[in-house]
């Protein structure tokens, strides 16, 4: 039995979407190392055809709430809304404390409302959508970080293509960012680009096959 392979110039031609959520503590114009490796993240994605944007989170009025609208003021409905249209959620954070910021907990509590949204088979709206991370820090800790993410993006429906966070963590107990380093890192720059090419893939693949409803 022959099986129908499809080229990259095949994969290319099926648009995605991407959208980053910066989940730096400072809002806009203030730099933020967080804003700056999501930015790079949404570029190794634009090498494979994924269009992209950048939301400062802390620019919004976002409600504290598990629901998907909190009500008057609530920045969130509006800020679900260019997820659910978008193929790919990119969750960008830096580490305070040696956990995820407040904010990024803030944007994971109102995904949790999408438990209690589904399409008419059943499926949550998250299914076929894929996530990827970005963390930075001056400390120990992106791989905890990262694993909370994972968790919690997974549990409610995103999923999650191999090596699906890119990172830096500077020197324990130094004030150096990352927004400050002469260049970014042939490292960094590598694990950036496969986080790219690897949810690109995974989000057009799901995009041809949904899950099955369950």
């Amino acid at each position: 039995m022959e099986t129908t392979k499809i080229t990259p110039q095949d994969a290319r031609a099926i648009p995605l979407r991407a959208v980053a959520l910066v989940c730096s503590l400072r809002p806009s114009p203030a730099r933020s190392s967080s804003q700056l490796l999501a930015e790079q993240t949404l570029t190794a994605l634009a090498e494979h055809g994924v269009a992209g944007e950048a939301i400062r989170v802390a620019d919004h009025d976002v409600k504290p709430g598990v629901e998907t609208n909190m009500g008057e003021g609530d920045a969130w409905p509006a800020m679900r809304d260019k997820i659910l249209s978008s193929d790919i959620l990119i969750l960008a954070t830096p580490i305070w404390l040696g956990h995820p910021s407040s904010i990024a907990q803030r944007v994971l509590e109102r995904l949790d409302g999408e438990l209690g949204e589904s399409d008419d088979e059943g499926r949550p709206l998250t299914y076929g959508k894929v996530a990827g991370v970005c963390v930075v820090g001056n400390e120990d800790g992106a791989h905890k970080v990262s694993a909370d993410l994972f968790q919690a993006l997974n549990d409610v429906g995103f999923s999650l293509a191999p090596g699906a966070v890119t990172y830096w963590v500077g020197e324990a107990m130094q004030g150096t960012d990352y927004q400050d380093l002469d260049g970014t890192p042939d490292a960094i720059a590598s694990t950036t680009k496969t986080l790219g090419a690897n949810a690109a893939h995974l989000a057009r693949l799901l995009k041809g096959a949904a899950y099955p409803p369950s």
